[in-house]
């Protein structure tokens, strides 16, 4: 059987995919980037060839994405994460879903794709520049809150009356939420008034692209139900969910590595 993979090196996590010929999810890891990315990366790939009992030398193909791409030494050739998360929402998207916007809320930026009819990109929308709009803005207000981040979506919620987080800088939004806790405002309201701020950016952005439904939200923003339901409303369409949100752009560099060789 022949494989492909996609390596995923964002700042926060590397996130490895190995597909089968025909785009079966053969296996797939996660671990935390930390300071050596392409040691992590063939040490996940290592991983997921043993669990096949095969070595990484079978593998077709291997494709990087992400914040460290250019550094990760095992791969034959790099893609632009733009290109990976709109391959990847081919294949990732629920069955039955025409996706035509991804949006990807990662650690370090966030990404608003649209997409035609065949999956080809129209246009997209970035922030790579402030932390606002993305995982490290939730990471921030957290350790304020003294709330682990995993928890926040569940929290958020239970909200009855949202905070107005008015700042879109991390700092200024910093010292609104110690204001909040001062003032005895609920965790439950802050978490929820945090994730419709963020709902907010992403959505001038999405606009600002001209995203269109159906709307496939990935990165680790699909893993939390309150930045989920902020998006819904914000932008007055149901948010679909891949199975795995985080190996979105793994999944589809593997796709790209998979094309490239048998075309």
């Amino acid at each position: 059987m022949e494989y492909f993979a996609g390596i995923d090196a964002g700042s926060t996590y590397v996130k490895v995919a190995v597909l089968t010929g025909d785009g079966g999810l053969a296996g797939f890891q996660r671990r935390p980037t930390g300071i050596d990315a392409a040691g992590t990366s063939r040490v996940m790939l290592e991983a997921i060839m043993a669990g096949l009992g095969r070595s990484t030398q079978s593998i077709g193909a291997i494709m990087a994405t992400g914040y460290s791409r250019r550094i990760i030494d095992v791969a034959h050739d790099t893609v632009t994460e733009i290109r990976a998360h709109a391959a990847g929402a081919l294949l990732t998207a629920p069955p039955g879903a025409a996706v035509r916007t991804v949006i990807d809320i990662g650690g370090q930026d966030s990404k608003v794709i649209v997409l035609g009819e065949n999956g080809e990109t129209l246009n997209f929308a970035m922030n790579d520049k402030c932390a606002a709009g993305t995982g490290r803005f939730l990471e921030s207000l957290a350790r304020v809150l003294e709330l682990e981040v995993a928890d926040l979506g569940r929290l958020s919620l239970e909200a009855t009356a949202p905070a107005a987080i008015n700042s879109t800088c991390v700092v200024f939004a910093e010292s609104e939420v110690i204001s909040l806790v001062a003032r005895k405002k609920p965790a439950r309201d802050i978490v929820a008034g945090i994730h419709q701020s963020l709902a907010k950016r992403i959505g001038a952005m999405a606009r600002k692209a001209r995203f269109e439904p159906e709307v496939l939200l990935t990165g680790g923003g699909g893993l939390n139900a309150g930045i989920v339901q902020a998006l819904e409303d914000e932008l007055m369409v149901d948010i679909r969910l891949p199975l795995h949100p985080q190996l979105n752009g793994a999944i589809g560099a593997a796709l790209i590595a998979g094309d490239r060789v048998i075309h």
